[in-house]
């Protein structure tokens, strides 16, 4: 056993309460080791006690007996107590919870919480006791404590645990449904859940949701997405819906769409502004489709109500702008006017953390009631119909920020008076829980009671309104589902039988796919056809029929009378080549198909036929003997057009000199009888013999000829000596070493590219050559790149001294993975790049804004080369310096400026970093050492690491009033009076001291020009205005639902 030794508790743990009602059965079963007791049950929680003797725990016996353990069934999964004697070291009993032990499953778990006790027999509020909560899966599937107890505690007669001799110990478990095994939710709830598809916990819950607000399945206007149409429609018949198409992204308008706004019907509240010492008012009724309600240091849902409706003073800094009034202090609030029948309530457990600088997820305890009256919040109560709501859904998330799990607890009955009536669904396993369970148990917060699990809160609540109750859980029926829709589950599962019954009779069929002469047409490579590309048409045969049956079939499909046909199977030669084979139709018409293949499935068939516009003449097929003739293949090369072109079979005798069928070749290939041609036997890939005696007969002039043979022929012509493949010989050496090849531009993010046919041969230059025509531009303004192995990507360059061949740079991918290289254009000969290196920056332009560019300074340069080399690339001001400056940014702040001097090699970049490069302006060109400086200034809200937008240096004098300074930065910034109005400055210290500085201060401190090492900066104060980017990218994609 894999003992997980939890030693210590916290103190003062609060005792779990015991079930009041609860039936016990007890049962036996043998089992192969040891005799056990046992206790069956039908619900989650349970109590057992066994007595055993302290004659079992003899102390150093190395036989010694201990009681045998106990153990409970859990609808599949078995919970063992084991109790163990003290040992010599430890002197203490441990006492462990098992779970499940002796299956041989991998792929089961279950989430229990167990208090284990020892009796007192003289008091019972004096029984020792520890809790225990673990997941049990096959790895860890006992948990407990090895030092229980100490023994000299338990035998103490002072203390009360022995009586009788006999010592008495207690588990109380609560156990969730088990995951893994064969858990029945019909039978257990009446209910079945959903299954997960990966990562789909959240869509499951919030679907499980809506299908128990049984009056959103009963809306009939099918605008509303048919795919939940259908979810309901197969959920309603009690099967678990596996249905991987029902997908969807959390907005709930991106599926309630307008017939679900009807049914909840919209919420509205009343958003005004009302001034205070004007007669001036401001207000906007908005819809919704639910309410999102902050609960971080709120004890309960009423809190929050009122967090929501409070009144918000608009003083200070924060005016209101009531137009011609200007700047009026003001109440701002919201007020409901009405709330829907189902109200859908957003805990905000998730919110962004500006101390950490990231979203974190809040687990405070938050309390809901199970009735909640409303009337308060309203503008106008209803007194004929009060808002008072029942507790319907609780979606549950178990996690943190980063991740987690997610369930619901739903009342389908809507009935709160019963307390089982609730349930969980956890995916696809639904079971009972209690009224507490669904609702106290997920009001989160950090309590030692085991009942609340950490990270385990409600996020997500679902009220109906108690007069509307009986209107929107009524029942639902095979009637209310529309009846196109029960056509289409109709025809599904028709579609699903069919392929279920195919399936199941998969094994009595094989697969033959036939191959005809159009396909050999325009193939340009080794064999017939290429088996990558080539169409098939495929018949499902039964294996057990006979050929007979098979070409009668094939006859009639076909529209060719027997005669008309002959079937070629392609056999596979021991040279790789796969050639037509001849097959006995009077010896073979009567064996099975699976015999004639030889157990080869699918069973590839060249198809030979009358020619169309013959077949209509009633015109057969020639007699071929097997035994006296040989089926040829004919091809006729081009080293003009280095093409290939089919020219046909032939049935010839065996006997039959070469030179007997050059009429035959001349006439197929369009030439004049007679023209003197050149003849190869195309033998396997990358071997082409050269016939060179006509006057034999085939067999003695083809190598092991055999049906299938293919002979290639070409003009004995003294122009094809120019060409580059004059002779076919040469065209299947070429084709060997043929590679198609995808390039890509690194500079394109998922550029599709384009593909090149190259030859493995080749080296950097050829290749570089044949890029360049494609792309029209010259070979040595291309750099290219290798292509990553473990993913897909541009790797590092190549130089253009690279000395091996295509066939080195693509060695390490497999045989029929596409074969990939990047490459970008350059604006310098590849030998000059190669000699610079790359360097990212940002680039400040006249309009103040930052854009970012790639320079390629000299490598060995330094900061005055990058400058020249960004004049190049970049457009300057008018009237400008023409002077540029190397600036370095870390988190939005200028940290210092590089000088010109300084080598690029020690500029290294970092996530953390940026660098800037900006004209620098006129007035900070000569600066007077003695009274002037820059400083650095930046932009923050609140909180001084709080930085953004776009840092900038700023010339300040001796003396000046810091009036002027801010006039200077209102103009820089183009930011008009009343907004720069609430603009505050602070002058902040490189230990994130503040000091205010007001608007008639003079500055004064130490001066120097040179900005090359920090200094304090001055901080703009005011709100960020710019929209937030999105710090985190998220593993799973966008998901939509598809009508």
């Amino acid at each position: 056993m894999n003992h997980h030794h939890t030693q210590q508790q916290k103190a003062g743990e609060q005792q779990l309460s015991e079930p009041e009602d609860m039936e016990m059965e007890g049962t036996s079963r043998p089992r192969a080791k040891s005799k056990a007791h046992s206790l069956s049950f039908n619900i989650t929680t349970f109590l057992k006690r066994v007595a055993a003797s302290l004659k079992d725990f003899p102390p150093l016996s190395a036989n010694s007996r201990v009681p045998p353990p106990c153990f409970l069934t859990v609808d599949g999964l078995e919970l063992w107590c084991i109790f163990f004697p003290y040992r010599p070291h430890q002197k203490s009993v441990g006492f462990f919870l098992q779970c499940n032990a002796e299956s041989d499953s991998t792929s089961w778990s279950c989430h229990a919480q167990a208090m284990l006790k020892i009796i007192n027999y003289k008091d019972d509020e004096k029984s020792f006791s520890r809790r225990i909560s673990h997941l049990f899966f096959h790895k860890e599937n006992d948990w407990g404590f090895s030092n229980f107890m100490s023994w000299s505690d338990v035998t103490d007669p002072e203390r009360g645990f022995v009586e009788d001799d006999k010592v008495t110990f207690e588990v109380y478990v609560q156990a969730d449904a088990p995951h893994g095994v064969a858990w029945d939710s019909k039978k257990h709830t009446g209910y079945v859940g959903l299954k997960n598809q990966g990562a789909t916990c959240y869509m499951n819950s919030l679907l499980q949701t809506l299908f128990f607000t049984n009056q959103l399945r009963r809306v009939r206007h099918l605008p509303f997405n048919i795919r939940i149409r259908r979810f309901f429609a197969v959920f309603l018949q009690n099967a678990v819906c596996n249905d991987k198409q029902m997908t969807f992204g959390w907005t709930l308008d991106s599926f309630m769409q307008h017939d679900v706004q009807e049914l909840c019907r919209v919420l509205l509240d009343n958003s005004y502004i009302q001034c205070k010492h004007v007669d001036y008012r401001s207000e906007r009724i908005e819809d919704y489709y639910d309410i999102q309600l902050s609960i971080k240091g709120k004890k309960n849902i009423f809190e929050s109500f009122k967090d929501y409706v409070a009144v918000e003073q608009l003083d200070g800094d924060n005016k209101y702008d009531a137009g011609e009034h200007g700047l009026q202090e003001a109440e701002k609030g919201v007020k409901f006017l009405t709330f829907p029948p189902i109200l859908h309530l957003q805990l905000m457990r998730f919110m962004y953390d500006p101390q950490t600088d990231q979203n974190i997820k809040i687990n405070d305890r938050f309390e809901f009631p199970e009735q909640l009256p409303l009337d308060d919040f309203l503008q106008k109560p209803d007194v004929k119909d009060p808002a008072n709501y029942i507790l319907h859904a609780v979606l549950v998330h178990s996690g943190d920020n980063h991740g987690g799990h997610y369930v619901v607890y739903l009342n389908p009955k809507g009935d709160g008076k019963v307390s089982v009536t609730w349930c969980k669904f956890d995916d696809d396993v639904v079971s009972r829980c209690t009224k507490e369970e669904a609702i106290e148990h997920n009001y989160g917060g950090h309590d030692d009671d085991l009942s609340v699990r950490h990270c385990t809160n409600a996020y997500m609540l679902v009220y109906i309104r108690e007069s509307k109750l009986s209107e929107v859980l009524q029942p639902v029926t095979d009637m209310d589902i529309p009846q196109q829709l029960v056509e289409r589950l109709q025809e599904e599962k028709r579609v699903e039988a069919q392929k279920r019954k195919e399936r199941q009779e998969a094994h009595l069929y094989m697969q033959v796919q036939m191959v005809t002469e159009d396909q050999f047409c325009g193939h340009q490579g080794n064999d017939m056809y290429d088996e990558e590309k080539v169409k098939y048409t495929v018949f499902k045969v039964l294996k057990s029929s006979t050929l007979a049956e098979f070409v009668q079939n094939l006859s009639q499909t076909m529209g060719f009378p027997q005669d008309q046909m002959r079937l070629w199977p392609m056999q596979a030669r021991s040279n790789g080549t796969k050639r037509p084979a001849m097959l006995d139709y009077e010896a073979d018409c009567n064996k099975s198909m699976i015999d004639l293949s030889d157990n080869e499935n699918p069973w590839t068939i060249f198809l030979e036929t009358v020619d169309p516009e013959m077949a209509a003449s009633g015109a057969t097929l020639p007699k071929f003997d097997k035994d006296h003739d040989v089926m040829l293949f004919l091809k006729m090369y081009d080293p003009k057009t280095k093409s290939l072109n089919y020219c046909g079979h032939i049935y010839t005798p065996i006997s039959c000199k070469i030179r007997g069928l050059l009429p035959v070749m001349c006439e197929r290939a369009g030439f004049q009888q007679g023209t003197s041609l050149i003849l190869y036997e195309e033998v396997k890939p990358n071997l082409t013999e050269r016939i060179q005696d006509y006057d034999v007969s085939l067999d003695k002039a083809l190598d092991e000829l055999m049906d299938g043979d293919i002979i290639v022929f070409q003009k004995d012509d003294p122009e094809n000596e120019t060409s580059e493949l004059p002779t076919a010989k040469d065209y299947f050496r070429d084709l060997y070493h043929r590679v198609d090849v995808i390039f890509c531009d690194k500079t394109i993010h998922n550029d599709p590219g384009f593909v090149v046919t190259l030859s493995n041969r080749m080296n950097y230059f050829q290749v570089a050559k044949t890029v360049a025509q494609r792309l029209n531009t010259d070979p040595m303004l291309l750099q290219f790149f290798k292509s990553q192995g473990y993913r897909d990507g541009p790797g590092n360059p190549l130089r253009h001294n690279y000395e091996g061949t295509l066939r080195d740079l693509l060695q390490f991918f497999k045989p029929r993975q596409p074969k990939k290289l990047y490459y970008q254009q350059l604006k310098m000969k590849i030998t000059d790049f190669e000699n610079r290196r790359s360097f990212k920056a940002i680039w400040l332009n006249s309009m103040f804004r930052e854009e970012e560019i790639t320079l390629y300074p000299d490598k060995h340069g330094c900061v005055r080369d990058l400058l020249e080399e960004c004049k190049k690339a970049v457009e300057l001001s008018d009237k400008g310096s023409e002077k540029l400056r190397l600036l370095e940014i870390v988190s939005y702040k200028i940290i210092g400026v590089h000088q010109e001097d300084e080598l690029l090699e020690c500029l290294s970049p970092a996530a953390s970093r940026t660098f800037r490069i900006e004209e620098i302006p006129l007035d900070q060109v000569d600066l007077d050492k003695e009274n002037e400086m820059l400083i650095p200034v930046a932009h923050f809200h609140k909180e001084v690491f709080g930085t953004f937008g776009i840092p900038f240096l700023l010339k300040i004098r001796q003396g000046e009033p810091f009036r002027e300074v801010m006039k200077r930065i209102q103009s820089m910034l183009d930011i008009q009076e009343k907004e720069f109005e609430k603009v505050r400055s602070f002058a902040i210290s490189i230990s994130r001291h503040c000091v205010y500085v007001c608007a008639n201060l003079a500055v004064c401190c130490p001066f120097s020009g040179n900005m090359s090492h920090p200094r304090p900066w001055l901080g703009l104060d005011h709100f960020n205005k710019a929209p937030k980017r999105g710090r985190y990218t998220y593993l799973e994609k966008a998901i939509k639902i598809h009508n």
